[in-house]
């Protein structure tokens, strides 16, 4: 194991001061070919995804009519990448990372293109396998897109860098649910398949001028080493483990389980459009514009500094839980819209900073493999989430359901504000 390895990297006041003043969203589009074109596909790719997943999940909501279906198809999104996400992640780190992201890009295009022989409810088992493999082969580009990051940017740009791609997924989320709930109410969601697979060809193209630095040392290690270095890193930095955990949080209780329920409420409660899929797409759309805008507002205060990043974690729990809250009564479809944003709000807050420390605390030579196990363990606690949320639906009023996913959201606010007064005491001695 290298020094660089077995050396905690804090984010020291040095290390803050040679960061400077972070770059605008704009200059560093304008002055940084390889990050444009890495947003770029980004843009593209996302918009497609999210086709993808408004056409799925409508489709199969009409082909079966229960809540359990779909939440097994959630879960299979979720769970086929966590099988995937180790590997995935020491690929990130012995090969060339543009090229796991192209490549993951063309095959998952192959695959979508399957998706239009799902015709009927003797196919189910079809869009099952079909969305099994896409999620896999998904599971490679996430570790690979998240540990690209710092190889295109600079330390001044890694934190703009870092937010603009967490709001672009949000931006996508808003404009790609809409357009996609629109289109698969009112052409079907063939249409919305077909449209998804052309995304990934043009997101490659858009990957294919970018040019990285040369690999790293962890090119050389065995798989088998690698794996066990990245448990063994974490294991022995339980401050990286616990960053690392926030998105399972997230996919646990503020996003998996909520998509479940949001399809409910589409379906059964304010249905607009072909089964509901305009007002699925329209209840995305609101949580896209809260995710996006809850991390630019609230780094207009943290910065890219470490202890305004924590305690805005914390923030972000709480922000979450109270727009679970409005949404569970269900009064209206503006109140459901509405706390569905403030939800979203919370939800990026704590996406966006717990990546950002991760970024700014992982070293090269294990950032994939440290995102893998991050992009695990957010996969895994995504599957159970989509599998009990579709199960309870199916035996509990809906509104008892939200009511007790507001409360859960607060446990792990709670933990890491306790774990927060612990490192601050570990740093200080």
């Amino acid at each position: 194991m290298s020094k660089q390895e077995r050396s905690p990297v804090e984010p020291t006041e040095e290390h803050q001061r040679e960061i400077g003043k972070p770059v605008g969203y704009f200059e560093l589009l304008r002055r940084n070919p390889n990050f444009r074109y890495l947003w770029g596909g980004q843009v593209v790719s996302l918009l497609g995804d999210w086709f993808n997943i408004i056409a799925s999940a409508i489709l199969i909501a009409e082909l079966t009519g229960s809540g359990l279906a779909v939440g097994i198809l959630f879960a299979i999104r979720m769970l086929a990448p966590f099988f995937i996400a180790p590997l995935a992640g020491i690929c990130a780190d012995r090969y060339n990372r543009k090229h796991v992201l192209i490549i993951t890009d063309v095959v998952r295009a192959f695959i979508v293109f399957g998706f239009l022989f799902v015709q009927d409810e003797s196919d189910v088992w079809l869009l099952y396998t079909l969305s099994t493999f896409l999620s896999a082969v998904s599971g490679f580009f996430s570790p690979a897109r998240s540990a690209i990051l710092p190889d295109v940017t600079s330390a001044r740009e890694l934190g703009t860098a870092n937010t603009l791609g967490a709001v672009t997924w949000s931006v996508m989320l808003a404009v790609g649910a809409a357009i996609g709930g629109i289109t698969t109410g009112l052409f079907g969601s063939q249409t919305a398949f077909v449209i998804d697979a052309f995304t990934f060809f043009v997101s490659a193209a858009f990957l294919l001028p970018i040019k990285l630095p040369g690999p790293s040392s962890a090119a050389s290690r065995s798989p088998s080493q690698a794996r066990f270095t990245a448990l063994r890193y974490m294991l022995q930095r339980p401050d990286i483990l616990f960053i690392a955990l926030h998105k399972a949080a997230i996919s646990l209780l503020l996003s998996s389980g909520v998509q479940i329920v949001l399809i409910e409420i589409s379906q059964n409660y304010f249905v607009i459009g072909v089964g509901g899929a305009i007002s699925l797409g329209m209840m995305y759309c609101m949580n896209g514009v809260g995710s996006g805008m809850g991390p630019i507002l609230a780094r207009r205060w943290t910065g890219d500094r470490d202890k305004p990043l924590r305690i805005s974690i914390s923030i972000g729990y709480v922000i979450a839980s109270v727009g679970i809250a409005i949404l569970a009564p269900l009064f209206n479809f503006e109140t459901v819209l509405i706390g569905g944003f403030v939800r979203s709000v919370g939800g990026g807050i704590v996406w966006v900073f717990s990546t950002q420390l991760l970024l700014q605390s992982t070293p090269n030579e294990i950032r994939g493999r440290v995102f893998g196990t991050e992009f695990a363990l957010f996969t895994l606690m995504g599957g159970a989430s989509s599998m009990i949320v579709g199960a309870l639906l199916d035996q509990f009023p809906i509104g008892s359901v939200i009511w007790g996913m507001s409360g859960l959201s607060l446990i792990p606010g709670v933990l890491w504000l306790l774990w927060y007064v612990r490192y601050n005491r570990m740093k200080s001695r």
